[in-house]
């Protein structure tokens, strides 16, 4: 199935810089996968919020990207993410973040997004936040298994708090719903 069968027109345009293939979750309503690889600047940001806005205008406003080929995020292209949320949470959807690679994730952190969104390890874990409806309960979230977002050591941790890496001994915090911070 091309992106075109998935939002008619999704290809009409092209930016070697930055590709999307899509993927519709028939397990939840509206739910749409954008599998991104290459990199988000100033330069292709106008491309990459044509094309997503493309696939909210079709109706898909549960929205999963899958980032592990996303290599480089500007301040612009997260501005592009925050943007999408405030389109698709007035229809109730939400948007969730996967796979993103420790220097990505690092620029959510360093401007302070990375509490906006919901961010996975899986796309299973992102499917399930979306046919729950919503963030999950407390008793559902710990313990919680994760990936250190510096060094990708896999870590647990049984409640919320602050604690360090056992590896690369960075600084974390993870919050009641599950979220990891960076100090």
């Amino acid at each position: 199935m091309s992106n075109n069968d998935i939002v008619p027109g999704f290809d009409e345009e092209k930016d070697e810089s930055l590709k999307i293939r899509l993927q519709k979750i028939d397990a939840v309503e509206n739910c749409l996968v954008l599998y991104l690889t290459g990199y988000i600047d100033t330069y292709n940001s106008n491309f990459f919020q044509k094309r997503v806005n493309r696939a909210i205008e079709a109706g898909y406003a549960q929205l999963i990207f899958h980032c592990s080929g996303l290599n480089y995020v500007s301040s612009t292209g997260i501005g592009s993410f925050t943007a999408f949320l405030k389109a698709v949470k007035p229809k109730g959807g939400d948007l969730v973040l996967l796979e993103i690679q420790p220097k990505v994730y690092e620029v959510f952190q360093l401007l302070g997004f990375s509490q906006f969104f919901h961010i996975k390890d899986s796309l299973d874990d992102a499917v399930e936040h979306f046919s729950k409806g919503g963030p999950t309960r407390q008793s559902d979230v710990f313990p919680k298994i994760f990936k250190c977002p510096i060094c990708s050591t896999k870590l647990k941790a049984s409640k919320p708090g602050r604690f360090r890496c056992s590896n690369c001994k960075t600084i974390l915090a993870i919050d009641a719903g599950g979220q990891v911070f960076l100090g």
